[in-house]
């Protein structure tokens, strides 16, 4: 099989265990090595259905190259980040639950445990030019200018974009952010948070907790379990 395939294929299947899943919609690309467009799920099926057969090679004008099915009509959400993004190799786009819930808030990600410092010094960027679908190269240009070098995106009334320099680091800024958000809404519930990382543990968690081992050490978790 194909090794980009097998990513696309877990990430999905990862993305699934952590409840990211929506129906049919949100999908994960990875760049293509020779440089043709993006591996991409078929429109049509959950995270968890996804198999070898259900994986595409869809160019950057979003010609289907390879496999069967129908494209997603967002791909312009990865083809445009990873054209403007050539440290990326894997873009996520899901419309996680408390990610979505958090975006209307319009109050900043505060770093109250491991999952948040990511996504903080500076605040996560937030795409507000539409909360619609994002279909076209211009509003694909439109989100990549907003994430800029950040990790993640929120874009309030749709959910949330992700990247990395790796399906591990994408996937793992997926999870995070949704889980970052969770938490805050939780502590805002509740009457607070009173406290939070300052910037200087900001940078020393990032260090501690976020190197590249304990970032495999999650992926490799959470593709455990979508194999189950």
């Amino acid at each position: 099989m194909n090794e980009q395939v097998a990513d696309v294929v877990r990430a999905h299947h990862a993305l699934a265990v952590a409840g990211h899943d929506d129906m049919v919609w949100g999908h994960v690309s990875i760049r293509d090595r020779d440089g043709r467009g993006i591996w991409i799920k078929a429109s049509g099926w959950c995270f968890d259905e996804i198999d070898p057969d259900r994986v595409l090679l869809v160019s950057w004008d979003g010609e289907v190259l390879e496999g069967e099915g129908k494209r997603h009509i967002e791909y312009p959400i990865h083809t445009r980040i990873l054209t403007a993004r050539p440290d990326v190799d894997c873009v996520i786009h899901t419309h996680a639950m408390a990610a979505s819930a958090f975006a209307s808030l319009e109050v900043p990600i505060r770093a109250i445990n491991h999952d948040g410092v990511l996504f903080t010094e500076p605040d996560i960027p937030r795409f507000t030019r539409t909360g619609s679908l994002i279909r076209t190269k211009e509003l694909g240009d439109a989100l990549a200018e907003t994430l800029g070098d950040a990790r993640a995106c929120l874009i309030p009334q749709h959910g949330l974009v992700a990247v990395g320099m790796d399906v591990a680091h994408a996937v793992m800024h997926t999870v995070l952010l949704d889980r970052a958000c969770s938490i805050q809404l939780t502590a805002m519930a509740a009457g607070g948070p009173k406290r939070w990382s300052d910037p200087a543990e900001v940078a020393l968690k990032v260090a501690e907790c976020w190197p590249p081992s304990q970032i495999e050490a999650g992926w490799d978790y959470l593709a455990r379990q979508g194999r189950r």
